[in-house]
């Protein structure tokens, strides 16, 4: 309201319309962009949410499996997933990839299903115990599980199946020795431990430790061994909807039904690790880089096999450093080479060429423990190395005798054959030209100057020739 005088003079109030302040303006902006942002944020974890992540663990659980379920658990805690299935069908694999995997998994805000599928798959040995420390576990028809006894080897992998022992008393199960007993006993308290957190059946889980018992699903569901029958995924998350499983230490109650389900393979990085772990590929790499740095100390500045050599020997060595070896055996690889190259310059008639083959096999079937399932060495690839490497050697060999057949090039006996001409002589001695230089010279006969001659012997400074 304002006043103004009209025409008459008179003042009276007129209306104007009130002008917009810009401050005011640019704080709604602001305000608006901010609720944006928030409602925005806000959105994002609850799209994540309705998401259900379906991890494949399909083989021997590895440093490779190891890796690619932790960080998939770790970025579905910070991604803030609705649930992780484990989609698994495994053999056994190693201990310390087994607890990795457990520990992520007892570790995890995000509620885990393990289930083991399709019709056909097992969940064997380590798999067992993965299933055991999952809130949720599931199988599909025609799967089996169990079979957990541990294998005592370096980095104490476990076997797939299993094997029953016996005692000198005759009870099933009861391993033979202290060191077996201790790994037995300690695996049954784990996997009692994880019963006791997933409030499953723990005398089973530990009679599947003690004597590798194993279970088909329904007769697993009967002895409340797993949770849930389902033939494949979208099944499994209409079956666990509303169920109420401890996740992290405290119940949740689970929503599954209407959740989105996105698969999440193995990625290049997970693909290129289980390449390398392979102990066939890893027993080849550590080959190739003996090999190949051997070859350049021998023939310095080829650049090329010390090259490749360095970094197949740095990559095997990562890839031994996280699989179970025996280093004896890999002493005796190494030893085998040595033995085998000690032959081709030594030329010990081959005793020592055979020497070293011997050891290399011997070392080649020691170096990797043969009851540990997807650890053990392929026979082809022992056969094939043994094969190559004795191929090398009879090359190397057949070349030292190819070079002792040569003529002498350097030294005294350079000159046994070698071609001249008589310079001067009288008698039965002179002087002939022999390579470009003069030397003293003694013949059977008499020769005439310019005479071609040939090196018979030497003595000393002295030649003795005969003419051609």
């Amino acid at each position: 309201m304002s006043f103004a005088f009209d025409r008459c003079g008179s003042n009276r109030p007129i209306d104007r319309p009130t002008e917009a302040v810009p401050g005011k303006v640019a704080m709604t902006r602001w305000g608006i962009l901010i609720l944006a942002s928030l409602l925005t944020m806000a959105a994002a974890p609850a799209r994540a949410a309705e998401r259900a992540l379906v991890l494949d663990i399909n083989g021997v659980i590895g440093p490779a499996i190891a890796d690619y379920v932790v960080r998939e658990l770790h970025a579905a805690n910070a991604s803030g997933a609705g649930l992780v299935v484990l989609r698994m069908n495994t053999p056994g694999g190693l201990d310390a990839s087994m607890r990795e995997i457990d520990s992520a998994i007892l570790g995890s805000a995000v509620p885990v299903v393990t289930f083991v599928a399709p019709s056909g798959a097992r969940a064997a040995s380590a798999g067992t115990y993965i299933a055991y420390a999952s809130p949720i576990a599931a199988m599909a028809p025609g799967t089996n599980i169990g079979a957990a006894t541990p294998i005592q080897l370096n980095a104490s992998p476990f076997q797939s199946g299993g094997s029953e022992q016996k005692s000198q008393s005759g009870k099933a199960g009861a391993p033979e020795d202290a060191e077996s007993r201790k790994a037995v006993n300690d695996a049954i308290a784990y996997i009692r431990s994880l019963a006791a957190v997933t409030g499953r059946n723990a005398d089973w889980a530990a009679d599947a430790v003690r004597s590798a018992a194993s279970l088909p699903a329904a007769e697993a569901l009967s002895l409340h061994v797993i949770d849930v029958i389902a033939d494949d995924v979208p099944d499994l998350l209409r079956k666990i909807d509303g169920r109420t499983v401890p996740v992290a230490g405290r119940p949740l109650r689970l929503a599954t039904a209407g959740l989105e389900i996105v698969a999440v393979p193995p990625d290049w990085r997970v693909e290129l690790l289980t390449l390398v772990t392979n102990p066939n590929v890893a027993f080849i790499l550590l080959l190739i880089g003996v090999y190949g740095l051997i070859l350049e100390f021998f023939n310095p500045g080829a650049v090329a096999p010390g090259l490749v050599g360095a970094i197949s020997l740095v990559v095997a060595l990562y890839a031994l450093a996280l699989l179970p070896i025996n280093y004896a055996g890999a002493a005796l690889v190494l030893i085998g080479i040595g033995l085998m190259i000690a032959e081709a310059h030594i030329g010990a008639f081959g005793t020592i060429g055979v020497g070293g083959i011997v050891a290399f096999v011997i070392g080649a079937l020691m170096m990797f423990p043969s009851r540990a399932p997807g650890f053990s060495l392929s026979g082809a690839v022992i056969a094939g190395t043994a094969t190559g490497s004795a191929a090398l050697l009879v090359l190397a060999l057949a070349a030292l005798l190819r070079s002792r057949k040569r003529p002498v090039v350097t030294g005294g006996e350079a000159l046994i054959g070698a071609q001249g001409e008589a310079v001067s002589w009288q008698g039965s001695e002179g002087r002939v030209r022999v390579k470009g230089e003069i030397w003293l010279a003694r013949a059977d006969a008499a020769l005439k100057t310019g005479t071609p001659v040939k090196v018979v012997g030497r003595d000393g400074l002295v030649l003795f020739v005969q003419s051609v």
